[in-house]
């Protein structure tokens, strides 16, 4: 089946399938997207933070753009909203709350977990920028205009660093992969530490401890920038031969944490145990790695995705330092790539993944072995363990991430530029929870409906 032939019997499918679906169609691809903290909550829906990115052809400065967003609460988004949907529309749920001029494209977004107003990025070099968001000024991004001035530079890489950026859930650390084959960690703690040390500088409450900004930076004409602080990292652990394409820390402490990269491998660090790999798994795929995710509910299992097309999860427990240990489970539900992948916050069993196939495929490993039929998926070859397939985008999706403060509410974009000759597409979707409940709940409920329209017919 082609793609336009797939999108277009997904589509009629949408009403059924889907709580709420919004789409929103970008100008330019974004290669990350992410949520930021909710700020405000009301009877019908919530408004949250929204992370993009802009990468551009060169015409206009490349941009990290801020969004705010209005995320439709669970059973309330109208039938018609959803049956009307409309892939051409910019959708009225999003909406851009401040740009700030990147300094070269953004590959990734990380958001700080302990003050998600703090971002890192991910550019073409070795530096991770970091970014008060909050704080930073509004720039309207054409071509001259100067760039934003992030407020602590990271160095520590010796060649570009594009994508393996983490943050840490317990500590202000930053975790990031290169090019240089090295895994570099940092904590933000060490430069507000050194401000504090510095007299005259004021700190804005609630910033993350980085300094106020002076107006003068605001100015999008030749004035001189300020120079961003730099701090260097705590640690450098070296045991890849190829580049880092992603790395994740332990939910549970900010010591242990793990990398995969083009050199096939999953390698498992602590940082008690010094600067060399604590256990190496040689051959986790049979080709690059390009995703890994470390389960926030079960600190054993890690979840590996590949350019093979295939995700792995692996039970550290069965792992040992001779890189001996095979993968708990083989998934296998991509026909290309697998760009991302991410255990859901909510369900300790359940994990997205993301390909260049243009699929998001929603799974839960407990589902593997069980009777298939009741999943929400009308294919009975469907791989062990897949229960919602999302088939929404056109193209590569290149990044998601699931709602924390909404858990079964996910952001996903893609890069259209193959298909479309540009351009790229945001999409924040809630599957229909009648596919993600327990059975027996919603027999019940159905059982419940039922005798409701049968009163209804006899009155």
């Amino acid at each position: 089946m082609g793609v336009n032939e797939r999108y277009t019997q997904w589509k009629t499918l949408v009403p059924v399938l889907y709580d709420w679906l919004a789409n929103h169609n970008l100008v330019w691809p974004s290669l990350s997207c992410r949520w930021g903290p909710q700020l405000e909550q009301a009877t019908y829906k919530n408004r949250q933070r929204l992370y993009l990115s802009e990468q551009t052809d060169g015409s206009v400065p490349n941009t990290l753009v801020i969004a705010n967003c209005e995320v439709v609460k669970p059973r309330v988004a109208a039938a018609e909203h959803i049956s009307q949907f409309n892939e051409e529309a910019r959708s009225p749920f999003v909406k851009k709350y401040k740009t700030i001029i990147h300094p070269g494209e953004v590959n990734r977004i990380r958001e700080l977990p302990q003050n998600t107003n703090i971002v890192a990025t991910h550019t073409d070099s070795p530096d991770v920028l970091i970014w008060d968001v909050d704080s930073q000024p509004n720039r309207h991004a054409v071509l001259g205009a100067t760039e934003s001035c992030p407020d602590l530079i990271l160095t520590g890489h010796k060649d570009d660093a594009e994508f393996a950026l983490a943050m840490c859930p317990t500590e202000p650390f930053v975790l990031s992969g290169g090019k240089d084959k090295l895994v570099v960690l940092w904590s933000i703690q060490d430069h507000i530490s050194t401000l504090a040390a510095e007299p005259g500088l004021s700190k804005s409450p609630g910033s993350g401890g980085f300094p106020n900004k002076s107006a003068s930076k605001a100015g999008g004409g030749n004035d001189k920038r300020t120079k961003s602080p730099s701090i260097g990292p705590r640690d450098v652990y070296q045991g890849h031969t190829d580049t880092v394409e992603d790395v994740q820390f332990c939910p549970s402490s900010a010591q242990e944490f793990c990398s995969v990269g083009d050199d096939s491998c999953l390698v498992l660090w602590d940082a008690r145990a010094g600067c060399t790999p604590v256990v190496k798994v040689e051959k986790a795929h049979n080709a690059d790695l390009h995703c890994v995710d470390w389960n926030p509910h079960d600190v054993n299992l890690i979840l590996t995705g590949s350019a093979d097309n295939s995700v792995h999860m692996f039970d550290r427990r069965n792992l040992n330092l001779g890189g001996v240990g095979a993968p708990v489970h083989k998934f296998e539900g991509h026909n290309a790539a697998v760009l991302c992948v991410q255990w859901s916050p909510d369900k300790s069993s359940v994990f997205g993944t993301s390909a260049e196939d243009g699929i998001l495929n929603i799974w839960d490993y407990e589902k593997i072995g069980k009777k298939q039929d009741s999943t929400g998926l009308k294919v009975p070859t469907a791989p062990p363990g897949l229960f919602f397939r999302h088939a929404g985008h056109r193209d590569k999706v290149v990044d998601f991430h699931w709602n924390a403060s909404d858990p079964w509410t996910i952001v996903s974009v893609s890069d259209d530029g193959e298909s479309t000759g540009g351009g790229g597409t945001l999409q924040i979707w809630r599957m229909i929870d009648l596919i993600h409940r327990a059975e027996e709940d919603v027999l019940v409920e159905l059982e419940n409906f039922k005798s409701h329209i049968l009163a209804c017919e006899r009155s």
